[in-house]
């Protein structure tokens, strides 16, 4: 019987794939692994024990960690008496925390570590609210002492709390970041989550089942990569949590996993790495890199190229690509990107190299997958991200945004009806996004609805396509187009520092400190250069007229990108509204 609750996953895992290692975790250096049926034991044993102290049905638990198997033990835990999970970024402010756990009215919360205890210590200050740590910390009460609590318990009490459970009921509760604003909490219930789970798999045919490990980085708290996790755990594969970001190549490494989920940002750096290796060659080496780089693309997954040129890339892949699929561990068959647009130049380059990238999109709202690439090269649309999935309908509406509909589709947010309101019309969730349908299957995004300005000269600009063409540039590491009632579009531009060393090592021109390289004279000469090569590719009125350039990448910590790596747009202008003035003084 097919799964129709998040924790019936779990089960038929057992079922079907009992694995040895569902789920590990690096700890002291070691991979601990969790069997299918401990994970099954641990997280009923957490069932048991909340029950014990009192949650119930709809209560409210935060979990705030980053990936570990503690969160899952937790999650299905929650779920399988009735409970609903809060999940939170480790990285939000304290302010945000306060917020959440208030009006979530959250009745028990999970940290990961000291740090984030003490964050969420002052965020609770007034609340009477436990807090339970994953890590051993001194004068913490620990989450294995809920699970010593459900171990004295029969797991037939459990049962009848599971059966209780229906697939309309709220699973989660998830906070979204935005780009402005106060976080809204999106109800996601379990019929949302398992459904939209259960047609991803459908894509997902190039995995095989019960034998395939998948690497996870990604936070567990987007539903991008919960839902992502789901399908890893209905499909029998092993889920090896990497330690941190910066941890990625060596885990890779450990792991030669078959699948992992990211986003652009994280690829655009793979490939800029790639890149700054093949400037470091010389001789017959560095050509070689660059004639496969050429090849590369021009690659069309969905086209055939003709004999010569499918020999060359025959060639390419055994000389040069073969090493990129072994830094990624030797077994990669897909990567899964989504949360961001991809630049079509990653699309050509990785297909190429035989490294299948499957795009996607949804959004939180919508569980979150509306479409997704299959592995498969004649299904690739270079531009577009991927076909609709079943059991998802989607049309586009007059003004161009894109409409959903589906059992995927949110009960709504959370305490409130006019934001619902405002999204769900007549049983259609109303995206924000703006797109066309290609060939009537294809999702092709051109612009999110709100992002888009207009000039003072009444001409409408999509600022991301430009940011990801712009981006190409191996100079350019971050960029935002502004000018919204200006007369023209401007742009603040992070430099790729380590490719801007190279530049000016190359050019003999002596490099002294970010600060002071984005002021000489050559170095804003080049840029200009840059951008007027980029600005070829777009109408007169889009043209980047001005630029600014800065001296420190925009980041999480500093407040300028969301968790999933997206541009906060009005906290830039605000931070940097002087520069923004200059440009049009």
């Amino acid at each position: 019987m097919e799964p129709r609750r998040a924790f019936d996953l779990l089960y038929y895992q057992r079922q079907h794939y009992p694995k040895p290692d569902a789920i590990a975790g690096k700890q002291n250096g070691q991979w601990i692994k969790y069997s299918t049926e401990d994970v099954i034991h641990i997280s009923s044993w957490i069932s048991l024990g909340l029950l014990k102290l009192g949650i119930g049905k709809d209560d409210k638990i935060a979990i705030i960690s980053p990936n570990r198997p503690e969160w899952n033990f937790v999650d299905f835990a929650i779920q399988q008496i009735g409970a609903v999970s809060v999940p939170m970024y480790p990285t939000i402010t304290i302010e945000d925390y306060r917020y959440i756990l208030t009006d979530a009215e959250v009745e028990l919360i999970f940290v990961a570590d000291q740090a984030l205890y003490q964050k969420v210590k002052k965020a609770t200050e007034g609340m009477k609210i436990p807090i339970y740590s994953f890590d051993p910390l001194p004068k913490v009460p620990h989450w294995k002492e809920i699970e010593a609590l459900g171990k004295d318990e029969e797991f037939s009490r459990l049962e009848l709390y599971m059966e209780s459970v229906k697939e309309t009921d709220l699973l989660t509760l998830i906070y979204t970041s935005g780009t402005t604003g106060r976080p809204k909490g999106v109800m996601l219930s379990h019929k949302n989550v398992v459904s939209n789970t259960l047609s991803v798999c459908k894509n997902f045919t190039h995995i095989p089942n019960g034998t395939s490990r998948a690497l996870s980085f990604l936070p567990l708290c987007h539903i991008y990569e919960r839902t992502g996790s789901y399908v890893y755990i209905y499909k029998g594969v092993s889920i090896y949590y990497a330690e941190s970001l910066d941890t990625i190549a060596a885990n890779l490494q450990e792991v030669k996993p078959d699948t992992f989920n990211t986003v652009p940002r994280l690829l655009e750096k793979v490939y800029d790495r790639i890149v700054s290796k093949g400037l470091e060659l010389s001789g017959v080496k560095r050509k070689l890199f660059f004639w496969a780089l050429d090849l590369a693309l021009k690659y069309d997954p969905a086209k055939d190229m003709g004999v010569t040129y499918n020999l060359q890339l025959n060639l390419a892949r055994k000389l040069v690509f073969s090493k990129w699929k072994e830094a990624l561990g030797g077994n990669i068959k897909s990567i899964q990107s989504g949360a961001a647009a991809l630049q079509p130049r990653l699309t050509r380059v990785f297909w190429a190299a035989g490294i299948p990238i499957c795009e996607g999109y949804g959004l939180t709202e919508t569980s979150p997958v509306i479409s997704s690439t299959p592995a498969i090269a004649s299904e690739v649309r270079i531009g577009c991200v991927g076909k609709i999935i079943d059991g998802v309908e989607v049309k586009i509406a007059e003004d161009g945004e894109i409409l959903c509909r589906g059992d995927n589709v949110m009960m709504g947010y959370y305490k409130q009806p006019q934001l619902t309101a405002q999204v769900l019309k007549e049983g259609w969730f109303h995206t924000g996004d703006v797109g066309q349908l290609i060939e009537g299957q294809y999702l092709k995004i051109t612009d999110r609805k709100k992002e888009m300005f207009k000039t003072s000269g009444g001409k409408y600009i999509a600022p991301q396509p430009m940011e990801n063409k712009f981006k190409e540039s191996r100079l350019i590491e971050q960029i935002m187009v502004v000018g919204e009632g200006r007369n023209f579009p401007s742009a603040l531009i992070v430099p790729s520092f380590d490719n801007l060393r190279q530049w000016c090592k190359a050019m003999e021109i002596p490099y002294t400190t970010d600060e002071e390289m984005i002021k000489h004279p050559r170095v804003i000469a080049r840029f200009e250069q840059e951008v007027e090569e980029y600005n070829d590719h777009f109408g007169q009125w889009e043209k980047i007229k001005k630029f600014r350039l800065l001296s420190k990448p925009w980041s999480i910590d500093s407040g300028e990108l969301t968790p999933t790596l997206k541009l906060k747009r009005k906290v830039i202008e605000q931070k940097y509204a002087s520069f923004i003035e200059e440009m049009y003084a």
